[in-house]
Order: C-alpha cells, then sequence, then structure tokens
C-alpha cells in the first residue's frame, strides 16, 4: 500500500491509501495554515504510511489541530499516535463526542467546539457543524473550512474502489450502490433535512473520506443525496407497513 498527495485547493492536501481487501480508499485531509489541522486520523495500522505523507507536507511533529467525523477506528483510530507526534497537537470535537468518549480515549484533554463554532486557523478557518446519526453515528460532525468553501463531509458519499483526487464526476449514483452494499447509513426523519442544512452552506468542494474530492456541483450533489435518503426511508416505512 502507498499514501498518495494532492493538493485539491490551495494548501489543503488529500492523503489516500487505497485498501485492497476493503475496495476502499480512506483519505485524510491535511488544511496547512498557521496551525496546521489533520481530518482524519486512519487507522493505527496505517499511521506509519499516513504520517510519511504528512512529512512530505510539513513536519507531523507541527500538527495543531486533530479532528473527524465520528468516533470509528478508520477516523481516529491513531489519535494518541499522531498526539505523542505531535506535543502540540489538540482533538477538536463536538462536546457529544467528547462527553461520550474522547475525554477517556484521548491522550490530552480534547478541544470542546459547539455547532456553528468557528476556529480560527491563522489563513484558514474551520466551522464545526453537528451532524448527529448522519450518516452514522450518534457524535457524528463534519467540518466546513469557510474561505475554501471546503465540506470535509467524512462517510457521505462513500464509493467503493480507486478515485482520482478531484474529480466533477457524478457522485450520488457511486453513493447509492455503496448505501445498496453496506447499509452503513442511518436512515432517520432528520437524516435528509440534515444532509440539506449542509447543501444550505453552499460549499465549492466536497471532501470525501472514501472518495474523490468533489468539485462540480456540490450542493446539487447533496440535495441529490437527501433526495435518495428521503425515498430509502418512505421506502423502508412502507414495506414495515
Amino acid at each position: 500500500m502507498e499514501t498518495l498527495v494532492d493538493e485539491i485547493g490551495p494548501d489543503i492536501y488529500r492523503l489516500s491509501t487505497y485498501v485492497d481487501q476493503a475496495n476502499l480508499v480512506f483519505n485524510q485531509y491535511l488544511l496547512v495554515a498557521e496551525e496546521p489541522l489533520l481530518f482524519h486520523c486512519g487507522a493505527r495500522q496505517l499511521f506509519p504510511l499516513v504520517r510519511s505523507a504528512v512529512d512530505r507536507v510539513i513536519p507531523a511533529e507541527s500538527l495543531r489541530w486533530i479532528s473527524f467525523g465520528h468516533v470509528e477506528s478508520d477516523e481516529c483510530g491513531s489519535m494518541n499516535e499522531w498526539l505523542a507526534v505531535a506535543p502540540h497537537a489538540e482533538v477538536m470535537y463536538g462536546p457529544l463526542g467528547v462527553m461520550l468518549s474522547l475525554n477517556d480515549l484521548a491522550d490530552r484533554p480534547p478541544r470542546v467546539v459547539a455547532d456553528g463554532e468557528s476556529v480560527d486557523l491563522g489563513g484558514k478557518s474551520v466551522r464545526w457543524i453537528d451532524t448527529s446519526h448522519v450518516p452514522h453515528g450518534w457524535e457524528a460532525g463534519i467540518l466546513f473550512e469557510e474561505r475554501s468553501e471546503t465540506l470535509l463531509c467524512g462517510d457521505l458519499f462513500t464509493a467503493s474502489g480507486r478515485h482520482s483526487a478531484l474529480s466533477d464526476s457524478d457522485i450520488v449514483e457511486p453513493a447509492m450502490a455503496a448505501e445498496a452494499k453496506y447499509h452503513y447509513t442511518a436512515l432517520t426523519p432528520n437524516t435528509a433535512p440534515t444532509v440539506r442544512r449542509l447543501a444550505d452552506m453552499a460549499p465549492s468542494t466536497l471532501a470525501l473520506m472514501h472518495g474523490p474530492a468533489f468539485s462540480g456541483d456540490a450542493p446539487g450533489a447533496l440535495m441529490g443525496l437527501a433526495q435518495f435518503y428521503d425515498e430509502e426511508l418512505h421506502a423502508a416505512i412502507d414495506r414495515a407497513g
């Protein structure tokens, strides 16, 4: 395996590792700023590869912030390895995830960010958005880099296979196929409205964890995904009835 490094926006890097056994890419996003941030830590087994990839862009020990979409091994399995490498780094996460898991799991106390709160990184600014159960995980959330309008959207739009670093090709159909295969989304009455709320933010780029960084019509893709979730929920209700 190897971890590829591609700049998908000004000082925003996609670090991507294709894992053949899963037929998935596992991405991290490195935001280079006065206070650099890594979104998604990666699994512990991938840490040496991802750490080497970060070192190709900035010294890994200079990381200031670590964040992720929900508490799961491929999102935060190597969290403490990063905290050990970067002595000034802190985990940045929403209050629910900190209370439920990270106060216990993280080797240093996390920095709690409220829903809608922005953090100035120096040259970049990230806003935390609570997305409980979307696509899964009670404590789930995403980050929006406000200056480049890049939505670091975790497992939304998961797609199987290898992917180019930056693409404007359709991401809704592959996400629908992945949903049929993995059933990874928690379908609730709040799923589609949460995704529509993200569309209302009018992002210009969607930074996917299991797919490319999407540079096409991002609000349109989010609205299409929300419509799909609505249809899936109503179909499940009809089957149950």
